[in-house]
């Protein structure tokens, strides 16, 4: 599949029926509600490995500072799990946001 401009494919979309519109929007919704949630899944699940692993939270982290006998191991697991929670808080929006799509639907 080739790259099509926005306003290209704005214009083979607005040339859909109603019904048809309604249909790839929801079935869209779906997918992309499915990959999210996955995302947030794995996000989480690292977040928490981190937070096992060194029996602490980020917060906690955040607010004290790693322990002064930190290796250097801890030290890039606490940056990745920085990573890991800004891709909570992107995934919990974009779920969200496409809940919000499922549920209202689409206005004819």
């Amino acid at each position: 599949m080739q790259p099509v401009a926005n306003e290209s494919i704005e214009n083979k979309f607005s040339s859909l029926s109603s019904e048809e519109k309604v249909s790839v929007i929801s079935h869209g919704v779906a997918l992309r509600l499915s990959e999210w949630k996955k995302r947030l899944f794995l996000a989480e699940s690292k977040v928490r490995h981190f937070e096992e692993k060194y029996h602490t939270s980020l917060t906690e982290l955040d607010t004290n500072g790693l322990p002064d006998d930190a290796d250097h191991e801890m030290h890039d697991d606490y940056i990745m799990c920085h990573h890991w929670a800004d891709a909570v808080k992107k995934a919990k929006k974009q779920v969200r946001d496409l809940e919000a799509v499922a549920v209202h639907g689409v206005q004819r």
